[in-house]
């Protein structure tokens, strides 16, 4: 039986950014239009941070029971290391997926009731990433739909369930948060081209190659830095302090470029975690003191 850190491990903790970042960039812009209602944030928050977690569990649990983490670089998986049974993990995944279902809910509830749509597509996406006989995650389209859904949707959708409104900025700002989201999962898969052709994972990594690769996640840090200047024409040109990201985003650009593998990687996995993070706080806190 897997002991509480062991599950704690299994949740990933060091990609919960990707789920705050947007939240905080979406926030931003509400702020900077005049219309933050904080309680609405803090459930986009719960919903955001439980769906991260939801797609971490169900990830462990379908890699865990076709084979696929036999043999990793990264963190601990807890059905692939034996320590925790495929039932228990798909408990709680579907766990998790309940408690952003509640929170999302009661956002639809005071906004607008198409939002459970929205919810129910996401949900959806983020088990169907490894899960079913065709997961998305294996041909190729992961980096797709993260962008989709940890960058258009999480970002604009916290701005829209706060203001109400469509808001320009708020798609610029998604477009950088989704950018850097990508980037961590192109290390990520980077990382474990390997591992991943030996076991028949087509991820898009194994489809361009390491060399491609590299170039990718270089051109999506790059976007991300034009991203803070559309957010800032669109805004403030104070949001340009937002380009402080590049402080973390370019040691691992360069450490990515460089040819770094295997655990090489996994120091850049962190610190592109710590850049999207970084990106939305110095965004987030321009449209504050802007607005």
């Amino acid at each position: 039986m897997a002991s509480p850190a062991q599950w704690l491990a299994g949740a990933r903790p060091r990609t919960l950014p990707a789920a705050v970042s947007p939240v905080l960039a979406g926030t931003g812009v509400a702020a900077y239009v005049d219309s933050v209602v904080w309680w609405k944030a803090l459930l986009a928050l719960v919903v955001a941070l439980a769906l991260q977690v939801a797609v971490n569990y169900a990830n462990d649990y379908s890699d865990g029971i076709r084979g696929t983490d036999a043999d990793r670089v990264g963190p601990m998986r807890l059905v692939g290391s034996g320590v925790a049974s495929p039932a228990a993990v798909k408990r709680a995944a579907f766990l998790a997926f309940g408690v952003a279902a509640v929170a999302g809910l009661a956002l639809a509830a005071t906004t607008a009731w198409w939002l459970v749509a929205v919810g129910l597509v996401s949900v959806l996406a983020a088990w169907f990433y490894t899960g079913g006989s065709r997961p998305y995650g294996y041909l190729g389209l992961g980096e797709v739909m993260v962008f989709v859904f940890f960058g258009l949707v999480a970002v604009i959708g916290t701005t829209y369930v706060q203001t109400e409104t469509w808001e320009w900025a708020a798609l610029a700002a998604a477009v950088g948060v989704g950018a850097l989201a990508c980037a961590i999962l192109v290390a990520n898969n980077l990382r474990d081209i390997p591992t991943d052709t030996v076991t028949g994972k087509r991820t898009l990594a194994v489809v361009l190659g390491d060399r491609r690769t590299r170039r990718l996640y270089a051109a999506l840090v790059a976007a991300a830095a034009a991203a803070v200047v559309g957010v800032a024409a669109l805004t403030s040109w104070c949001a340009l302090i937002g380009l402080g990201f590049l402080l973390l985003a370019l040691p691992a650009t360069r450490t990515v470029l460089g040819g770094a593998t295997g655990p090489g990687l996994i120091r850049v996995l962190q610190q592109t975690g710590q850049a999207e993070l970084l990106w939305a706080v110095l965004v987030a806190a321009a449209l504050f003191a802007c607005s």
